[in-house]
């Protein structure tokens, strides 16, 4: 079993109020070389919590930190339309998400008790997941 350390949030970073399934979400990562899906778990707007690449398996999330780390990624993350061309981000989570997350991340960190709660963003210059991890989420953050 892989040492889990961190758990790390992302949004799919597609429009607001579309749907978009696993297999689809597989496909784009599959079409960019990936061996898989790169998320261990992909929260749909109605909360349904899908499992993507199994836990004991390496992710593909966030480079240089996929190795000791699950990645879960919400169904949004960016307006519905695009401005000048270009995807602007946005906390799109509906509240079904909002509660899975929570109750996801919950579940997790009972599992992996040394694991710390982190966004994206926190990585890279990137916006994703849309929202700040530590604000919304700062009872599971560690001191």
């Amino acid at each position: 079993m892989r040492e889990i350390n961190k758990i790390i949030l992302h949004c799919s970073a597609t429009p607001e109020g579309k749907d978009y399934s696993v297999e689809t979400i597989r496909q784009w990562h599959l079409d960019r070389g990936l061996s898989d899906i790169g998320y261990h778990y992909v929260i749909q707007r109605d909360g349904t919590i899908d499992k993507g690449r199994p836990e004991e398996r390496q992710g593909a999330h966030v480079r240089g930190h996929n190795r000791n780390s699950i990645g879960i990624s919400y169904i949004g993350g960016v307006e519905s339309k695009q401005v000048d061309g270009k995807w602007i981000p946005k906390d799109t989570r509906t509240e079904d998400q909002v509660c899975a997350l929570e109750y996801l991340i919950e579940a997790l960190m009972n599992k992996y008790p040394d694991a710390t709660l982190h966004g994206h963003n926190e990585f890279s210059a990137k916006a994703c997941p849309s929202f700040d991890v530590k604000e919304q989420y700062k009872h599971f953050i560690k001191k």
